[in-house]
């Protein structure tokens, strides 16, 4: 009798593994984009990249309503004070002749992207780091904050 227990309890244990080992994430299918709420690395950084090159195109082209569209919910209020200010990033005075990404890393809040941003005003120019990090807010993306600065730069590997 204790032969037929034994046999019934590897049976059932052999036809429940599978199913185990799926809901624990080892052996089914391993795609990281079908996981609800994660996001691979490199999604996270194409989207990040994304977004901050949309915000330097827009700031390019003097366009607020894109700019703004590249903005958490919670910045649009801030952004709506001061974008066109006299030190917005979109105020009248200011020409943006070349705006690029230097740097994505990973930082405490979302995604730090660093940039460069040349600034012209009459004849004075300007290159200036602006730090932005993004986030994902539900499904979607955005600029979650800006600040003046940038990631230190990695250090070089000894020879």
């Amino acid at each position: 009798m204790r032969t037929a227990y034994r046999r019934l309890a590897v049976g059932a244990l052999a036809a429940a593994l599978p199913s185990v080992l799926l809901g624990c994430g080892i052996g089914g299918d391993d795609e990281p984009a079908e996981r609800p709420g994660r996001a691979p690395a490199e999604e996270a950084s194409a989207k990040a990249r994304e977004r901050v090159q949309a915000y330097l195109d827009a700031m390019t082209a003097k366009d607020v309503a894109a700019g703004r569209s590249q903005l958490c919910a919670a910045m649009h209020e801030a952004f709506d004070a001061a974008a066109t200010g006299p030190n917005g990033d979109f105020a009248d005075h200011f020409e943006v002749p070349q705006a690029q990404i230097t740097d994505i890393r990973p930082g405490p809040k979302g995604l730090q992207v660093s940039t460069s941003v040349s600034v012209t005003a009459g004849t004075r120019k300007l290159t200036r780091p602006l730090l932005f990090t993004v986030t994902r807010d539900g499904a979607d993306w955005c600029i979650a904050g800006e600040a003046a600065g940038g990631n230190t730069p990695s250090p070089a590997p000894t020879p």
